[in-house]
């Protein structure tokens, strides 16, 4: 259920790719803030990967959540896209269409544990091939889930 209605809103033509943007950045803000850390975890060690919050550990974040704001959710999808910052993808965002934000596959919110995680894409694209999963990536990071 929780995928449908998350492929639901990838498939919005009226929606500009900005603002499904903003929408992933809510749900993933209030995500990090979970009570079950399935949901919170995948999305806090996102923002320890990609930098966005620096000189804290896992542990720590995990404990100390309320240091987290939306601007930081927006840098981490800014980072993974590619970009230096949130200010120079969502400029970015005003030329693309939804369409062009595959990599923020539908999958991604309702995948956490227990799932295999591996430091790179291509040990995990390697792992799928060889099991018959699919690779996700998260920023420098992948992870795979089963077909």
């Amino acid at each position: 259920m929780h995928t449908e209605i998350q492929s639901q809103q990838f498939q919005s033509s009226s929606e500009s790719a900005a603002e499904v943007l903003l929408r992933t950045a809510r749900h993933l803000h209030r995500s990090a803030f979970s009570d079950s850390l399935s949901i919170a975890l995948p999305v806090l060690r996102r923002l320890l990967a990609t930098s966005t919050l620096t000189a804290v550990s896992l542990v720590e974040l995990q404990r100390n959540r309320d240091i987290i704001q939306r601007k930081h959710v927006l840098r981490m999808l800014a980072i993974e896209a590619g970009f230096n910052s949130w200010e120079d993808f969502r400029h970015a965002l005003d030329r693309m269409s939804v369409d062009e934000i595959n990599h923020y596959d539908p999958l991604r919110g309702a995948v956490g544990y227990p799932n295999l995680w591996f430091s790179n894409y291509e040990e995990a694209q390697a792992y799928a091939n060889e099991h018959n999963c699919r690779p996700l990536r998260f920023g420098m990071q992948a992870l795979v889930i089963r077909n």
